[in-house]
């Protein structure tokens, strides 16, 4: 197959960074999720903590601010003001994931990637889910601690956060089934069904 893309985008808790991991291996290309945030910060040289701080979450000041699209595929140069500003650092990452999705075949996981490279003729949009039972489960795995009743506000907050984000950069629904070319229940398929679903279904979407 020629050079393609697949954006995943997941609800907390759904296993999409795990099947992003396993897609990677099947298929033998690379995939990005919190590694973005690194060439990001070496690309523009603003320490990646900058980064992880906001890293799919609005900012206080954000959350003060009405919903916009402010994506433009613009950065702003290293002697302005507002350089280490969220506005500018979402920036600074679609720029990263604009660039490696041009360059060759990858898998890239959240942070509006469907969003920033709609319209490609090389992109498959997936988005993984599962029944709030399901994540609270796969979340407990390594929250031991945690009661389920904090497990669940967890997941919750973490998926507001997301959609908050989503909203914020692209004026969309973060959930909304039209932004995505396959919806999959992780619960009901398996990480391996979706694996194989997303597969199948490539050469559907991706049309380079």
């Amino acid at each position: 197959m020629a050079h393609y893309v697949i954006t995943i985008a997941r609800e907390k808790g759904s296993g999409g960074y795990d099947i992003a991991n396993k897609l990677s291996e099947k298929l033998n290309i690379p995939f990005y999720d919190r590694k973005l945030l690194r060439i990001a910060s070496d690309v523009s040289g603003i320490n990646e903590e900058l980064f992880g701080e906001v890293d799919e979450r609005l900012g206080k000041h954000e959350m003060m601010r009405a919903a916009q699209k402010v994506y433009t595929g613009e950065v702003l140069p290293p002697d302005s003001d507002n350089y280490t500003s969220q506005e500018n650092l979402f920036q600074f990452q679609a720029k990263i994931i604009t660039e490696l999705a041009e360059t060759s075949s990858c898998i890239i996981v959240g942070r509006c990637a469907n969003h920033i490279l709609q319209n490609k003729p090389y992109l498959m949009r997936a988005f993984i889910h599962a029944p709030i039972e399901a994540r609270i489960e796969r979340v407990a795995k390594y929250s031991l601690a945690w009661s389920t009743a904090e497990i669940s506000k967890y997941i919750c907050d973490q998926d507001k956060h997301r959609a908050e984000y989503y909203k914020f950069y692209t004026g969309e629904d973060w959930r909304d089934a039209a932004h995505f070319d396959i919806s999959l229940d992780s619960a009901a398929l398996g990480e391996d069904g979706c694996v194989d679903r997303i597969i199948k279904a490539l050469p559907v979407f991706t049309k380079e």
